[in-house]
């Protein structure tokens, strides 16, 4: 579970301003449906790269249990320097220093003057990266301010809460010529990043079908006093889609060369009845709690189905709001054979035996990632099993080496905006969206960039594959 936050006590204007995020999404959807793609600032560059940085300055933008979690990652990393922090909470900005100073560097310079004193660190600081883990609605205004002010933008998911900010991410990246780079962890766990392998190498043959979706009981989370309890909650209040949809996604946009060769074309959502978190407060909750109270516009299990351009499908639940174990499904089919997750299987065509799966470790040795394989030991201890720690080490790497990075602004927006625009089609009675097109039309020619599975083996830098 992630913890992203800038420690805040819940007020009716939060509640407000989650409301309004929400209206705002459905209207932008319509809005860009009814005029079109909006202007773009310059060409979109699919293979957006800048030149490389000696050492990365980095600024960090809410430090709760997250943001802390990736301090602790880039300061691990050779080459990145933490030179300032920014949270409403002095304490854990002063935290954050100390690790800094733990670990060798200069004590960062310090930002805690109200929610918006992110900004002043933008203009201030001579910083080459600015990295958010704040509550979802402050992604897009810190990279937007961060883009602005001449650095790199990274953020914890989702990148937006509203159509309209995805575009307003990728045409202020097109336009000051900076990377906007989603941070999703769940591209770089280790069955993901070996089904991705594997794909590229065609085992599954040519793809077909793919299920993802973020299945995890976050009832107790939501209704906590701390942590993401003061933020997270509102969205289900105020809000009914795939509101969390970029761990599932993320995995499955790549395999099928999302942005790079293919496209979501349209997307179609649904929603059950809402229940459980209205029992979870009415059994856990005293009676004189206000939040006992509310009522909840999310449902329970949300389903949406993608199709793709080239003819794919993709279906990817929602499901925070009841008992159950954790899950991504992760599910990748091709002509040949097919990976599931949860647990870990693979199938065969031609190699499997009969139609039984055979377990993932079968084939780990042969079509282990690269990336893991060198990374394996330094990754250990930290976040989700490593995968955290091998995001920060990439960008970083790719920062230093001038290299694109491994998920572009193009990637945040669509990802991302699976939330709003299935927040549409369940508005809309389970109508079908047709999904914006944040590459006006570049994925068409653009060459699949495939840094995350077939490397230089003397480099590990990303080859563009025709």
């Amino acid at each position: 579970m992630r913890e992203r936050m800038m420690d805040c006590k819940p007020t009716r204007r939060d509640f407000v301003r989650m409301a309004a995020a929400a209206g705002a999404g459905l209207l932008a959807a319509d809005a860009l449906a009814q005029a079109g793609t909006p202007g773009a600032a310059s060409a979109p560059n699919l293979q957006f790269a800048t030149p490389p940085l000696e050492r990365v300055r980095v600024g960090f933008v809410g430090v709760g249990g997250m943001g802390t979690n990736h301090v602790r990652n880039l300061l691990r990393i050779e080459g990145v320097e933490l030179r300032a922090v920014c949270d409403i909470v002095p304490e854990k900005v002063a935290n954050a220093q100390n690790l800094a100073m733990q670990a060798g560097q200069p004590k960062p310079a310090g930002y805690t003057k109200g929610e918006y004193d992110f900004k002043r660190m933008c203009q201030e600081e001579d910083l080459d990266l600015v990295y958010t883990a704040t509550p979802w609605e402050w992604h897009a205004p810190v990279c937007v301010a961060a883009m602005e002010n001449g650095k790199h933008a990274a953020t914890e998911v989702p990148a937006t809460v509203t159509l309209e900010e995805c575009w307003q991410l990728v045409e202020t990246a097109e336009k000051q010529k900076k990377h906007c780079v989603m941070m999703e962890n769940c591209c770089y766990d280790r069955p993901e990043m070996m089904v991705l392998n594997m794909a590229r190498r065609g085992i599954f043959g040519e793809l077909i079908h793919g299920e993802c979706g973020y299945l995890h009981d976050l009832r107790e989370l939501k209704f906590a006093t701390s942590s993401e309890g003061l933020w997270r909650r509102a969205h289900a209040v105020n809000r009914d889609g795939n509101l969390y949809p970029t761990h599932g996604i993320g995995p499955v946009a790549q395999y099928m060369n999302i942005n790079r060769g293919d496209q979501f074309a349209t997307l179609v959502s649904m929603s059950s009845k809402s229940r459980g978190l209205q029992e979870f407060a009415r059994e856990h909750l005293k009676d004189d709690d206000p939040r006992k109270q509310e009522t909840f516009k999310l449902g329970d299990v949300n389903v949406s189905l993608v199709k793709t351009a080239n003819g794919c499908t993709i279906t990817i639940v929602h499901d925070t709001n009841l008992p159950r174990p954790y899950s991504r499904i992760n599910m990748l089919q091709g002509t040949r054979g097919l990976f599931c997750g949860y647990p870990n299987r693979v199938f065969i065509e031609g190699r499997s035996k009969g139609h039984e799966f055979e377990e993932m470790e079968a084939y780990l040795k042969e079509f282990d990632h690269p990336l893991w394989k060198a990374n394996e030991a330094a990754a250990k201890g930290a976040g989700h099993g490593g995968m955290d720690f091998i995001e920060d080490m990439r960008l970083i790497q790719c920062l230093r080496h001038g290299w694109p990075p491994d998920m572009n602004v193009y990637d945040a927006a669509a990802w991302t905006a699976i939330g709003p625009v299935s927040e549409q089609s369940v508005a809309k009675g389970c109508a079908p969206i047709d999904f914006p097109d944040f590459t006006r039309g570049a994925w068409k020619t653009a060459p699949m960039l495939d840094p995350v599975a077939i490397l230089d083996q003397e480099t590990m830098g990303p080859r563009f594959l025709a």
